[in-house]
């Protein structure tokens, strides 16, 4: 955790994530975008979100709830990272874009691209790659094992190469801002920016240790699967990635609600990818995750809750 303490008294459940110039938060049921804009001033955005105590049997039951978060983190995650871009914008820019509706074409666009890319890469590549190796394919534990290494190293790689991006490397401060926020609140102190500061910014229920997780699991649940020819292996990937992701959820709960030797090593992993993917961030960072921090805690303690 290097020089950062956490002080968690309770495990909230609050999450974020980091957008352009901006930090959207989700509380049990208000959520949040809070951004910065061209001249220096915050923008605040807030609106109903339905994750506490009467929240739909779907967002309850177990493995259920893990692939509706996942599309709903996705779906959600997107539509206000784009946002915030467009929040960058100048008047100008803005009027220009509404006219001829080539923000929203860029927006699809990127989506399509984004899909593809990540099927491409972390779907398909790897069993493309380990398919090449000769006498492989009967040995189908030993093939899942390597598909999956294959498939964390490219994750890995992936993640440090957009890093060196300058905006890419800002995001990542949003990041960290983000996490130091939430363990504030975590540890039942006044979100101010001298206690935020002093917080960590590492956080065993992120996405990173959540996309962790599932690439773990994958590897388990991809040794069942008795198809050698590559083509079959990458159907039955995309077939069972809602099973994959719904038991990552569940892991990731556990491993969010329990310390033990178990769950360190299940965690361990995405804690470590968090140094590539969290920066430290600065208090003007630190008072966009506290604007968009404060709308969304509910006045029950209960329901917030994880």
């Amino acid at each position: 955790m290097g020089k950062n303490q956490s002080s968690e008294k309770f495990k909230s459940k609050i999450g974020g994530q980091a957008l352009i110039e901006g930090i959207m938060m989700l509380g049990p049921n208000t959520g949040a975008m809070a951004c910065r804009l061209p001249d220096g001033s915050i923008d605040l955005e807030t609106w109903e979100e339905n994750n506490g105590s009467n929240a739909p049997w779907y967002k309850k039951t177990p493995i259920v709830r893990g692939c509706v978060s996942f599309v709903t983190s996705l779906t959600k995650g997107y539509k206000y990272m784009m946002k915030s871009a467009e929040k960058q914008l100048t008047e100008e820019e803005k009027a220009e874009s509404e006219k001829s509706g080539i923000f929203d074409i860029v927006m699809y666009i990127g989506m399509f691209i984004g899909i593809v890319l990540a099927m491409g890469l972390f779907i398909f590549l790897p069993k493309i790659i380990v398919g090449l190796i000769s006498g492989i394919a009967e040995y189908r534990i030993i093939r899942s094992i390597l598909e999956g290494i294959v498939k964390i190293a490219i994750f890995v790689a992936y993640m440090a190469l957009v890093s060196l991006m300058k905006d890419i490397r800002r995001q990542y401060e949003y990041h960290g801002a983000e996490h130091k926020t939430i363990a504030c609140h975590e540890a039942e102190l006044p979100l101010t920016i001298e206690n935020v500061r002093k917080q960590s910014r590492f956080h065993k229920r992120c996405g990173t240790s959540f996309i962790f997780i599932v690439l773990i699991v994958g590897i388990f649940v991809m040794c069942f699967v008795p198809f050698t020819v590559t083509w079959q292996r990458i159907l039955a990937s995309v077939i069972l990635l809602p099973l994959i992701v719904g038991i990552s959820y569940e892991c990731i709960r556990l491993a969010g609600n329990h310390d033990n030797l178990f769950t360190r090593i299940l965690s361990a992993p995405g804690l470590a990818m968090q140094r590539i993917t969290t920066r430290e961030p600065d208090d003007s960072m630190i008072e966009i995750a506290i604007t968009a921090m404060k709308p969304c805690i509910p006045q029950n303690r209960e329901e917030d809750k994880w």
